[in-house]
């Protein structure tokens, strides 16, 4: 036993003699990098504040250039349409397997939501186009260049209307016209016009955007009146329709049944002309007017300021990085 342990004692190596592998101390390069980020920045900081201050007067100049934009609001309420179906879907529940039998659909529209319709309408290239037609605003929709407080006085943007010959001047390429399309000018009314529908509510609010706060005001005005009065046109014109169809349909049929149904449904119609012709509000009814705002809406002045000057500092310093690492390379 004593001489197999000294052999093995001989042929292994003692612990002393392996060369373990030395633990070295870890470097942190994260460290060293943050310092070397640091350096690199102090080291431009001139050129970090002078391109910061550039964006700074440049967003300030920016900002104080932009005109203010006025914003006027009026809350709508969807003015219920039971007056006008409720006699019809009565009869639509009483005698529509009947009536069907006439080949007349007692159904049809009722139960259409005229809010979501109206709003559709409400934004429709037609009923905009019309719109700004018959009011002739053309020129303060696309060509205002300033809105004078002093004198409520809009000037226009030489470049685009001459308003001494109430001329459009404006260079554009084809298919674009010096005159603004229709598609033109529902886009940019679009971009000024906002409407939003309370889901729970039902109410609807419309917001018009402009230089002029009269302005926003009196086109909102407007809006409300010709939404009312094109829905108002819309059913009365459909009233007249069925009408002129149910006499028809009482002409051509012996049945006494069906031909009092007929009667029926044309009484109903009278009804939807007659509430039609007394109701200015037809869809909507005003629950709080739009008003001439007093303060303006936007430009945000100070966020853009400090906005455009936090961007300055930032691309200041990935310009300075940049070049430091590219001078590295080289």
């Amino acid at each position: 036993m004593t001489t197999h342990i000294t052999q093995n004692t001989h042929s292994s190596p003692s612990n002393a003699d392996v060369d373990f592998p030395r633990a070295r101390p870890m470097e942190s390069s994260d460290e060293i990098d943050l310092r070397e980020l640091f350096s690199v920045i102090w080291q431009g900081k001139w050129l970090i504040i002078a391109i910061t201050v550039v964006f700074a007067v440049g967003s300030a100049i920016f900002a104080i250039n932009q005109p203010n934009i006025y914003k006027s609001e009026a809350l709508l309420a969807p003015v219920s349409a039971d007056a006008n179906n409720g006699g019809l879907a009565a009869l639509a529940s009483q005698f529509g397997g009947l009536a069907s039998m006439a080949g007349v659909n007692l159904g049809g529209g009722v139960g259409t939501d005229k809010t979501k319709l109206a709003i559709e309408v409400l934004k429709s290239r037609q009923f905009l186009g019309e719109f700004i037609e018959r009011h002739q605003i053309l020129p303060q929709l696309m060509a205002v260049d300033k809105w004078h407080m002093s004198d409520n006085r809009l000037s226009f943007d030489p470049k685009l209307y001459n308003s001494e010959t109430k001329t459009w001047v404006r260079k554009v390429k084809p298919p674009f016209k010096p005159v603004p399309s229709s598609q033109e000018s529902h886009k940019e009314f679009l971009k000024i016009l906002a409407v939003s529908r309370d889901k729970e509510t039902g109410m609807v609010k419309l917001a018009m955007e402009h230089q002029s706060p009269f302005i926003a005001k009196q086109w909102l005005d407007w809006l409300v009146a010709d939404i009312n009065r094109v829905m108002k046109e819309r059913d009365v014109a459909e009233a007249m329709r069925s009408t002129e169809f149910l006499k028809k349909q009482i002409e051509l049929t012996n049945v006494a049944d069906i031909r009092a149904i007929l009667y029926k449904l044309v009484e109903e119609q009278a009804k939807t002309i007659m509430f039609a012709e007394v109701r200015d509000e037809y869809v909507f009814k005003t629950l709080d007017p739009a008003l001439v705002p007093e303060e303006k809406a936007k430009p945000k002045r100070a966020l853009i300021c400090v906005l455009g000057t936090m961007f300055g500092g930032f691309l200041a310093g990935i310009i300075v990085l940049i070049r430091h690492f590219v001078r590295k390379e080289i």
